[in-house]
């Protein structure tokens, strides 16, 4: 491990053990968590729900009402948005609660600017993940080119990813490790795309442009020709790329056994990782899309059911801790705070 990994590693981490005055503070954070992530999952299960009946076309009768339109516009307009938000926060919240304060802020800080920054390259160039554009059924747009929740979502997907990781992978904090890691986080991640994608096209969230590739290489014609439902091979191996570099860049600021030691043992990402393929899933199955549905459902089930298979790296040091206990047991084992 290099020496300048390790100091980074080392001055961001002061945070992450908490001393006795700090835990009660650390408890509240996860707490909280465990709330947005109830509301993340509730409003997933009803988007997933939603499209794969009613909001499909044509509408039904009973829905084109005056008064049932109104709701129905508001719904779209910040029903995904908040879906994403109460996501990014709860996975924002049990990061400060597991990894302190600084640390979670500075993973989310790197992992947003890094991801937004690709997804500007993307929409303005096509590079790395082809030729497309958002369209405002996503909210807001930095800079007229990508919505807001689009990074936003990169970071509690990857934050998922490498706690999954964290479960699978031996936690080592060499620079080989690191990187090992960073991949296989990126395949994670890239899992989900393998429904996600279809489904938004299908949706008009976002719009593949493909360029006429008749006079390029053979190559270039079969990574950029469209391949799976309208969607480019280029958009895969820009996800892949991407979500290398983010976790990468996560895993200099975390390392591994900071990873399998603090965040993993909780079962907390695998349920927000998991809950992000209902809507994506449903709508593919609902669109005559049965291939990308089930490739998605396989493509995501395997990295959560390995890691539940595989169990807590520390399962003899997971009671949760005070505060904690009830309800959310199932979600929380895991997250005694140290």
């Amino acid at each position: 491990m290099s020496a300048p990994t390790s100091n980074l590693s080392g001055i961001v981490n002061r945070s992450s053990s908490a001393a006795p005055a700090d835990r009660d503070q650390s408890a509240t954070f996860l707490r909280i968590a465990l709330i947005l992530l109830g509301i993340h999952v509730v409003l997933s299960a009803f988007s997933a729900f939603a499209f794969a009946t009613f909001l499909s076309p044509p509408l039904p009768a009973w829905l084109l009402t005056p008064e049932n339109m109104k709701v129905y516009a508001i719904g779209y307009a910040w029903g995904g948005q908040t879906t994403v938000v109460a996501g990014a926060i709860a996975g924002i919240l049990h990061a400060m609660g597991k990894l302190g304060t600084r640390t979670a802020l500075t993973i989310f800080g790197v992992s947003f600017a890094v991801s937004l920054g690709a997804e500007l390259l993307g929409t303005s160039s096509g590079l790395p993940f082809g030729v497309y554009s958002y369209t405002s059924l996503l909210g807001y747009k930095i800079l007229d080119l990508v919505p807001f929740n689009i990074p936003t979502s990169w970071f509690y997907m990857l934050y998922a990813s490498i706690a999954i990781c964290g479960r699978l992978l031996p936690a080592k904090d060499d620079g080989v490790s690191r990187w090992y890691w960073a991949l296989m986080a990126g395949l994670v991640l890239t899992a989900w795309d393998v429904s996600m994608d279809p489904a938004m096209v299908k949706t008009q969230h976002w719009i593949w442009d493909i360029p006429d590739l008749s006079s390029a290489s053979a190559f270039s014609q079969f990574i950029g020709r469209e391949m799976f439902y309208g969607m480019p091979l280029t958009n895969w191996l820009g996800w892949l790329l991407t979500g290398i570099i983010v976790a990468r860049l996560m895993l200099a600021i975390v390392p591994p056994s900071t990873w399998a030691r603090q965040v993993s043992p909780s079962r907390f990402p695998l349920l927000l990782y998991a809950v992000n393929g209902l809507l994506p899933i449903a709508i593919c199955f609902r669109q005559d899309m049965p291939w990308a549905g089930v490739l998605g459902f396989i493509a995501m089930a395997i990295p959560v059911a390995l890691a539940i298979r595989a169990g807590s790296p520390v399962a003899a040091d997971s009671r949760p801790s005070r505060g904690e206990a009830g309800l959310g047991d199932a979600v929380m084992a895991g997250d005694r705070v140290r």
